[in-house]
């Protein structure tokens, strides 16, 4: 894919805090969402993942917070996974204003759990490759 996967996010009011700022957990909920947002473009369920047996853990989340964001502020939320091998996998994400202001940029380690022996699974590449009806979406 030549551009990241990305969602359209309006601030509501009530996410921001006493300054009138995004509340910083809020950034992690935006990441989150265009997360599965993507897994839902590419034709997997949060339903149909977990029925597989294995669902997806966070492991390290880092995020830099570059310019604030206040309540009406409409923005896109990228996501995009870079593969390499073994257990886990990175995610790199950007919060960017509609003027091209990028708001935030966050980046994540993560991992498919077996639910079942409660490990990672060996490569999650390849099991997100098989579940995908558009692995694409993934970069794969």
């Amino acid at each position: 894919m030549s551009e990241p996967f990305s969602v359209p996010v309006t601030v509501r009011g009530y996410e921001t805090d006493v300054q009138g700022h995004l509340n910083q957990s809020v950034y992690l909920n935006y990441a989150e969402h265009a997360r599965w947002s993507l897994l839902q473009a590419a034709g997997i369920s949060q339903s149909a993942l977990v029925g597989t047996g294995v669902g997806p853990v966070a492991l390290e989340t880092t995020i830099r917070y570059r310019r604030e964001l206040l309540a009406g502020d409409e923005v896109e939320v990228t996501c995009a996974f870079e593969w390499g091998g073994g257990k886990t996998f990175r995610i790199q994400q950007t919060v960017r204003k509609t003027d091209g202001t990028v708001a935030a940029e966050i980046t994540g380690v993560g991992g498919l759990m077996d639910l079942k022996a409660r490990m990672l699974v060996a490569d999650p590449q390849e099991y997100f490759r098989k579940l995908a009806a558009d692995p694409e979406v993934f970069g794969l």
